[in-house]
């Protein structure tokens, strides 16, 4: 009796898994393909959410500085509210101009990103697999460059659109583990019919 119980326990609480990631999957997957569609759209309110987070980040220095023991506490978490608030204020005000920087911090990550795992991919070269990290810091190389000899004009539309994306494959491979969950919940449902049978 208790053997049925724990079974059929084990099998509902796999397959709340398996559709709750497909639903969450399916959900980041189209709002990837919107935001690959309307990527300027995407990348302001991205600039504006940075912001507000920037903002909010000021907010919480400020509070800690009243906290901070001696006056060099006090001056570090001062000198933070006003960057953080700086920051933040620009992203907020004028988004449009908040895309344009925020194009350049993705320009510098990319490039660096290319030349690490550059680096860790000739490091690996014995490894059958090294040279699948060299090809992926040559494409970041490449989208540094392509972006770096576009901009500003980039700003537009590159953030939105490698944003869009990063969610459409973040949710496409969520779908497909969801897939491999369902595939794993039904062979073992149908191990445990029949051992029962």
């Amino acid at each position: 009796m208790s053997t049925k119980v724990s079974d059929t326990t084990s099998r509902s609480t796999a397959d709340t898994a398996w559709r709750t990631l497909m639903i969450v999957g399916a959900i980041l997957a189209v709002l990837g393909v919107i935001a690959i569609f309307f990527p300027f759209v995407t990348g302001v309110a991205l600039s504006v959410l940075i912001g507000a987070a920037l903002l909010g980040g000021a907010g919480l220095h400020a509070v800690h500085a009243f906290s901070a023991g001696d006056w060099k506490g006090v001056l570090w978490q001062v000198i933070l509210v006003v960057v953080y608030g700086i920051a933040g204020l620009s992203l907020v005000i004028n988004p449009i101009l908040g895309l344009s920087t925020l194009t350049l911090l993705l320009i510098a990550y990319l490039a660096v990103d290319g030349v690490v795992e550059l680096v860790m991919g000739f490091a690996l070269r014995p490894e059958r697999s090294w040279g699948w990290v060299v090809a992926s810091g040559v494409v970041s190389l490449l989208l540094a460059g392509l972006l770096w000899i576009g901009w500003p004009a980039d700003a537009a539309w590159a953030l939105g659109l490698l944003f869009g994306v990063s969610v459409l494959t973040s949710g496409l491979s969520m779908v497909g583990l969801a897939m491999g969950g369902r595939k794993a919940a039904s062979e073992t449902a149908t191990k445990s019919t029949e051992a029962r049978a």
